[in-house]
């Protein structure tokens, strides 16, 4: 039985390594990157996983989403997100930052701990932005959106500047936007809204996974 066992334990180990060429992208995020409220496969990271494959890009996605989770959360557990398997970040956070009206200028420290921690092993990043309302007032909301462009020059990494911008590309008033694309909390895309932003969104992914192989 013993003997069964030892030689059983390197087939269940087998699919947890990467392929050979294969590049493992680590998803670093909160609930959008998590796909609450979305059935399993309809998520951001399920649709842009499908979106590469169908590309011919030899990428494997993580899916470190943690829903509430804010710029603090991701900084307390980046070095778990960052294994050695991780060849390249998608750092999208900020957001709950933003609804719970945190200080910017702390979101914009977490976040350049967590770029830090990504380049002393090593990992190349993509940097998600989104934008900010008027719910906090002009200064907030420029202080707010000045932080990603900031840290995407500091660090020299490639950045999306607004993830929800897709969702309007074809002109669609605000109002509509919501009405097609997003859950009924109004916060969170439904699976359309998703697919949306995968579109824009992936090539980008692909460019990153091509600069991650290069290194």
């Amino acid at each position: 039985m013993m003997r069964k066992l030892i030689l059983a334990l390197p087939i269940v180990a087998a699919p947890l390594a990467a392929q050979a060429g294969e590049v493992v992208i680590a998803a670093l995020g909160d609930s959008l990157t998590a796909g609450y409220g979305l059935p399993q496969g309809e998520g951001l990271v399920p649709q842009l996983q499908a979106w590469l494959d169908e590309a011919g890009a030899e990428v494997r996605l993580i899916n470190a989403g943690v829903s509430g989770d804010t710029s603090a959360g991701g900084l307390a557990r980046a070095d778990w997100t960052l294994t050695p398997e991780v060849d390249a970040m998608i750092l999208a956070l900020g957001g709950n930052d933003y609804l719970r009206g945190l200080d910017p200028e702390e979101m914009a420290r977490n976040l350049d701990g967590i770029l830090g921690k990504a380049e002393a092993v090593g990992v190349e990043t993509l940097l998600v932005g989104i934008k900010a309302g008027s719910n906090y007032g002009p200064d907030y909301a420029a202080a707010f959106d000045a932080a990603y462009a900031d840290l995407a020059e500091t660090h020299d990494v490639p950045l999306y500047p607004d993830f929800f911008a897709p969702l309007q590309a074809d002109g669609e008033g605000v109002e509509a936007a919501r009405r097609a694309y997003l859950q009924a909390d109004g916060l969170h895309p439904n699976a359309d809204g998703v697919a949306r932003i995968v579109e824009e969104i992936g090539p980008l992914v692909r460019d990153l996974a091509e600069s991650a192989r290069a290194e």
